[in-house]
């Protein structure tokens, strides 16, 4: 997929536009990167500012997207893309670009609502990519680092997706469309909240959307904002699927974390909240 991709990234380097040229990307200042086996690139300029996710992380979010959990997410994150389509950029015409997308979990969904449209994953954590490289036909995966410039051309997204990722205002500017749209998927503060004092969760800040409107608003405006709240129903194994697949894992004690996972009830009910926010770019 990425020699169909090529054609909106640019060079880390010298953001000379690049080109597929055998098994790598080449610009034409030189610059060349190979394409990995399992068929990822990484456009990484040199130190990334972030700890990327670790295999085990992956994996663990892989099986738990992949078992439904996490669906009633996608589910909406496709509702408003459709809606956002309507009064945008086609993402037929453009590039669907999913930043910090991780497996490819939420871009592959969208990507089945948009069946012309080609799509990038960006993500920092090279485990992430492989998969991400294989989620879907039409996604080209890129190992990149959301707080650095992005390696994609100017006005090359027609649609960005940011799903529980890093925003980086002013290059999601850069990269979208005039006519374009961000979807962000943010977690509101009731999220996971059977689970804070329970397991030793971080807390989602009180202030998270105010801080998100702040962020963004020298760049785009606020067109739809979507609250979803709904109960997960999760086995043991999933709990700790979940607390293993996000920055929780970066502080657990993993047989501390074990034993409490064990004393709760099996099943156990833990609400997912999440609030969806389509913006514009200002012009």
């Amino acid at each position: 997929m990425l020699n169909h991709i090529v054609r909106y990234l640019r060079c880390p380097h010298c953001t000379a536009p690049l080109a597929a040229k055998g098994r790598a990307l080449v610009c034409s200042n030189g610059h060349a990167f190979d394409v990995a086996k399992q068929g990822y690139v990484n456009l990484l300029p040199g130190a990334v500012k972030y700890s990327a996710d670790t295999r085990e992380m992956v994996d663990a979010r892989a099986e738990f997207l992949g078992a439904g959990h996490y669906a009633p997410i996608a589910d909406a994150l496709v509702s408003l893309a459709r809606d956002t389509a309507d009064s945008s950029a086609s993402p037929a015409a453009g590039c669907v670009v999913d930043i910090g997308g991780g497996t490819g979990y939420y871009q592959s969904h969208v990507m089945d609502a948009f069946p012309e449209a080609e799509g990038i994953l960006l993500d920092i954590s090279k485990f992430a990519a492989r998969r991400a490289a294989k989620a879907h036909a039409r996604i080209g995966a890129v190992v990149a680092d959301a707080w650095q410039a992005l390696p994609l051309l100017d006005a090359s997204a027609a649609l960005v997706v940011n799903t529980f990722a890093p925003r980086n205002g002013p290059e999601l500017r850069r990269v979208l469309h005039p006519q374009g749209a961000l979807l962000v998927v943010t977690p509101r503060p009731d999220h996971l909240q059977e689970l804070i004092d329970t397991l030793g969760l971080m807390r989602v800040d009180e202030r998270k959307e105010e801080r998100l409107s702040d962020q963004l608003a020298p760049h785009f405006s606020t067109t739809t904002s979507r609250a979803l709240t709904t109960t997960m129903t999760l086995d043991h194994h999933a709990l700790a699927q979940l607390v293993g697949m996000g920055p929780n894992a970066w502080h657990r004690d993993g047989e501390g974390l074990a034993a409490r996972i064990a004393a709760l009830p099996e099943p156990y009910e833990v609400t997912l909240s999440v609030t969806l926010t389509a913006y514009r770019p200002l012009t």
